[in-house]
């Protein structure tokens, strides 16, 4: 299991949360199927597994992520020359339905940078523009904008260089505003330095152990904004104003392949699920406005 691991590190890329769930998803087969060691696993046993993951209530996301952790294990091991057959080659994929992602208004995104823009001209509210800026509109990732470099902002304004999923570069786009709010921040930066480390490289930089802003942190300042602009914390992530970016741009004409990239999704199925969203809204504007659609109101004779 530590070679697999290693191997998913060096070869593919993955970051330290996935390396973690994938040893925990492996851990977990293992406690199953003890005393047979993981690497003789047959596929009846896997089979098994699978069906009691399903009896004992675990989420098709769940299951979907073992799965995948164990396929990508045990094909490792044929690869290796460590077994001569795949057991979980032939694994059913758990069912699973895609939920819509949680909907933000363009007018609730205005409330939200509106409310950070108004919060003072001290760091701590530089900074927190430049957050909602970039998550808003750049589409960044959390864990992409906590470790943004200083580097990576173009000299034209125009773009951002992010590393992204499997370390994949790709060019997200930067707005004037977003722009504007980053060099308003860096007039400040310095306030949040590390002791000791002048040199630091990260744009969102933190005296903490990372040396940058931690995700959590970024999830608990946007938090209390939208508590701030009356909006339910509950509603409010990151990854919403990740949504709100690609639902907002096709809401407006985007292409569906722009939007892929610079979302830096791998899949365009996995980008397809934002016109789902825009649709559902449609289709609700149509039932709600339309004349043929809502139902005359029946006149009373006296």
């Amino acid at each position: 299991m530590e070679a697999f691991l290693e191997m998913m590190a060096a070869s593919r890329g993955a970051a330290r949360p996935t390396l973690l769930a994938y040893g925990k998803d492996l851990a977990h087969l293992g406690a199953f199927l003890a005393p047979t060691p993981l690497a003789t696993a047959t596929a009846d046993q896997l089979g098994a597994y699978m069906r009691a993951l399903g009896r004992g209530g675990t989420s098709p996301a769940t299951s979907a992520r073992r799965r995948s952790a164990l396929r990508q294990f045990y094909r490792f091991l044929v690869e290796e020359g460590r077994r001569g057959d795949d057991p979980a080659a032939r694994l059913d994929a758990p069912r699973r339905g895609r939920p819509l992602p949680k909907l933000l208004g363009q007018d609730e995104a205005a409330a939200l940078l509106a409310t950070a823009r108004a919060a003072g001209d001290d760091a701590q509210a530089r900074r927190l523009t430049a957050i909602v800026e970039l998550l808003y509109g750049s589409g960044l990732r959390v864990a992409e904008l906590a470790s943004l470099r200083l580097t990576a902002i173009d000299r034209s304004g125009t773009f951002l260089r992010v590393r992204g999923k499997g370390a994949k570069e790709r060019l997200a786009p930067l707005n004037p505003s977003a722009h504007g709010a980053i060099l308003r921040y860096l007039e400040v930066r310095g306030s949040f330095l590390p002791r000791g480390q002048p040199q630091n490289p990260h744009l969102f930089a933190s005296r903490g152990a990372a040396g940058h802003l931690t995700t959590a942190r970024i999830a608990q300042v946007l938090k209390e904004l939208a508590q701030a602009a009356g909006i339910d914390p509950a509603r409010l992530s990151p990854h919403v104003l990740r949504h709100a970016f690609a639902t907002h741009l096709l809401d407006h004409g985007a292409d569906l392949r722009a939007v892929q990239q610079m979302l830096g999704h791998a899949d365009i199925a996995t980008t397809q699920i934002y016109t789902h969203v825009a649709g559902e809204r449609l289709r609700r504007i149509v039932e709600t406005h339309h004349p043929l659609a809502v139902k005359p109101r029946v006149s009373r004779a006296k």
